[in-house]
């Protein structure tokens, strides 16, 4: 612990203490439960400020929610000045990303000794890609 503290140090890095925990038997390092509950009981965003805290909420998870720029598209064009009209697209978009955000996934090193296959995704405002 001296030493990360003191690369950290020399890095003139800083942790928050409150983020932080030490001697702990496990850890949750994708979707906790409580995100799951937060994501999956969100309302229908009535105004821009309730649609950027659901897509901050999931967009923290874009790695690993396949094809996440395509599923956000309609949603994020919401964002832009004096465009807020809740359609049918953006309600399935909106749906998909819930549904998306419980899935179990899971994220494992690689196993070199098998092949590995690329996911891509690409159209006008994104990319993305998986390797499988």
């Amino acid at each position: 612990m001296r030493k990360v503290f003191s690369i950290l140090s020399t890095n003139s890095l800083h942790i928050n203490a409150k983020k932080c925990r030490f001697g702990e038997s496990k850890l949750e390092y994708l979707v906790g439960k409580e995100k799951i509950s937060a994501t999956t009981n969100w309302p229908i965003p009535r105004n821009l400020k309730e649609l950027r805290g659901f897509l901050g909420l999931t967009r923290y998870y874009r790695k690993i929610i396949a094809n996440y720029a395509s599923i956000a598209w309609p949603l994020t064009q919401l964002l832009r000045k004096d465009v807020f009209y809740w359609l049918g697209e953006t309600q399935a978009a909106f749906s998909t990303l819930k549904q998306a955000m419980t899935l179990a996934l899971v994220l494992a090193l690689p196993n070199f000794s098998q092949e590995f296959i690329m996911e891509t995704d690409a159209f006008g405002s994104g990319v993305g890609a998986v390797l499988m």
